[in-house]
C-alpha cells in the first residue's frame, strides 16, 4: 500500500478548483485504491497481513496466470474512490490517506485522477 495523497493534492492544486470533486481511478485488475490511516504505519500493514490470511496466494484457484488472489483483493478494494474538495482541498479526515494498492507487482502502474468543479 503506497500513499498517493501527496500526488493526488499536487494534481488537484494545479487544476485550481477549489469546490468539487476529486475521482481517483485505478486502471488495473490486480491493484486497487482506498483510503484508510496512515498515521501509523502498522495498519497498511495489518489490513496485508489479514488479506493474505483471507485470501492466500495460492488457494486451488483456476486462473492460469497464478495471481488470481490479487484479482479478488482488487475486486474487494475496488479501482476507485472519490473525494471531495472544499477549499481548494481534498475532504480526508486526520488521519487518512490515499491509498494505491499494489496486489500483483511489483510492476508500472498508473493512477488516473479527475478533478470535476462544483456546479
Amino acid at each position: 500500500m503506497v500513499d498517493i495523497t501527496r500526488e493526488v493534492t499536487s494534481v488537484l492544486k494545479k487544476t485550481g478548483v477549489k469546490e468539487g470533486a476529486c475521482y481517483v481511478f485505478v486502471p488495473h485488475t490486480t491493484a486497487a485504491v482506498t483510503i484508510n490511516e496512515n498515521a501509523d504505519p502498522d495498519v497498511p500493514r495489518d489490513i496485508l497481513m489479514e488479506l493474505d490470511k483471507t485470501i492466500p496466494l495460492s488457494d486451488s484457484y483456476r486462473h492460469m496466470e497464478g495471481n488470481s488472489a490479487a484479482h479478488i483483493k482488487a475486486s474487494l478494494f475496488g479501482a476507485s474512490e472519490v473525494v471531495l474538495v472544499e477549499g481548494g482541498t481534498l475532504v480526508l479526515g486526520t488521519w487518512q490517506s490515499i491509498f494505491f494498492c499494489e496486489f500483483d507487482g511489483p510492476r508500472t502502474r498508473k493512477v488516473a485522477v479527475r478533478v470535476i468543479p462544483a456546479a
